[in-house]
């Protein structure tokens, strides 16, 4: 995993076999988990707790945008990399480009946008300043 200086978050990710399909690849929605997965850990490394902004300040990300391009498929037992980067930071919403690579091939690029609500209503809130203070700071 990378650092907390780092414009670029790492996470190593090994297919299981349920992470496939009847044709022995990673079934496309699974590199979603994968994607999320590794915003979490991110924002985990960065000091992010989300269960403590959800209790104390009633945020929570939901993802509002995604778009998928699959180049290759990944299978059983291969370590793909996730590669996360922000690309944009808004008052209550972030950008995230995302890679899954397999010894430093492409399979799956993205680009997720997620927007911070208000756990009670869902409604867009404003993402808390010290979390928005982190994510302008690591910010591609």
């Amino acid at each position: 995993m990378s650092d907390t200086q780092d414009k670029q978050f790492t996470l190593p990710i090994r297919v299981y076999y349920e992470d496939t399909d009847a044709g022995g690849v990673v079934f496309y929605a699974n590199y979603l988990k994968f994607f999320e997965r590794a915003r979490t850990e991110w924002l985990r490394q960065l000091g992010v707790n989300q269960s403590a902004l959800a209790s104390s300040e009633n945020r929570i990300f939901v993802v509002v945008n995604t778009q998928l391009n699959y180049k290759k498929p990944a299978r059983l037992d291969d370590m793909i990399l996730i590669k996360s980067k922000i690309t944009q930071v808004g008052d209550a919403s972030a950008t995230f480009e995302q890679r899954a690579e397999r010894d430093s091939q492409l399979l799956v690029e993205s680009t997720i946008k997620v927007c911070c609500v208000n756990n009670q209503t869902f409604r867009p809130a404003a993402i808390p300043p010290a979390v928005r203070t982190l994510l302008i700071s690591v910010q591609d």
